[in-house]
């Protein structure tokens, strides 16, 4: 089984949306960190840091819009034809949530959500997808735990992340027997800047709330690099997250619903208390 480093050494073009900060900017600095002279494409509104220079690529891009999508994505083809022999990695990572209740939130970010969560993926894969199946290589989607189950109070995002579950498991069959396979990473909540995002002034951190975060972006990042290099199609983050994960899929859904809802009720109250201390 080959170890993250030595799979690094197969690839010509890394591809990351969303890379200037969380689980994408900690991949990105993994990558540097195991494979130093890798080159590296960022699609995201704003750079990484200065650490990125070095055999970095940054295309400013708004990824919830088609046309840059497109734009960005003619980039990235011309760099790909340009590179020498080697796999294309693509990491589809960028996406946000919004909490609440899905009539008090704006509608214009829903759609926003939907476009950046669910659109961009789609779409920028299917850009890139047919010079992946000259040269070989892996999609990567991050979704998350939460596409296991309904999410009330993050209606929509949990509905993007069921999606990209779904589409990257089915797309990876679809591939089957080409050169090119699909890692769909499932993490739980983790501390980056997700939370800010969607809604809170503070992460829901303190000991004993119901969705402390119980990994770094870092840890994540790790864990999905290890998962890419061992050939897996699904990655689910830390023990917690295997078993709601599993339990999700032995209950009657709207069970699962009313206690995801509870949850997610507990996670606002959890914070607010939080914030008063």
């Amino acid at each position: 089984m080959p170890t993250p480093t030595e799979y690094l050494k197969h690839t010509s073009v890394i591809i990351i949306t969303g890379g200037s900060s969380g689980i994408g900017c900690s991949i990105i600095k993994a990558i540097k960190n195991l494979a130093p002279t890798a080159l590296i494409c960022n699609l995201s509104r704003s750079k990484p840091g200065d650490f990125f220079d070095q055999n970095g690529i940054h295309i400013a891009t708004d990824l919830s819009d088609s046309k840059a999508v497109a734009a960005a994505a003619d980039q990235l083809n011309i760099i790909i034809v340009e590179a020498a022999a080697g796999e294309v990695l693509l990491i589809n990572n960028s996406g946000f949530g919004d909490y609440g209740r899905q009539q008090d939130l704006d509608r214009t970010k829903q759609l926003q959500m939907i476009d950046l969560n669910v659109r961009a993926v789609v779409d920028l894969t299917a850009h890139l997808l047919p010079q992946m199946l000259e040269r070989g290589g892996c999609v990567v989607n991050i979704a998350s735990i939460a596409g296991f189950q309904p999410t009330p109070y993050l209606a929509t995002y949990g509905a993007t992340k069921a999606f990209v579950l779904n589409w990257t498991l089915a797309l990876g069959e679809d591939l089957r027997g080409t050169k090119v396979r699909t890692l769909v990473v499932c993490p739980g909540p983790t501390r980056s800047n997700f939370f800010k995002s969607a809604g809170f002034e503070t992460p829901p951190m303190q000991e004993g709330a119901s969705l402390t975060p119980d990994m770094t972006s870092e840890q994540v990042a790790d864990l999905t690099l290890q998962a890419l290099a061992k050939g897996k199609s699904l990655l689910v983050t830390g023990w917690r997250n295997k078993l709601i994960a599993f339990f999700g899929s032995k209950f009657p859904i709207i069970v699962v619903t009313r206690v995801g809802a509870a949850i997610l009720r507990k996670m606002r109250l959890e914070t607010h208390q939080g914030n008063s201390k």
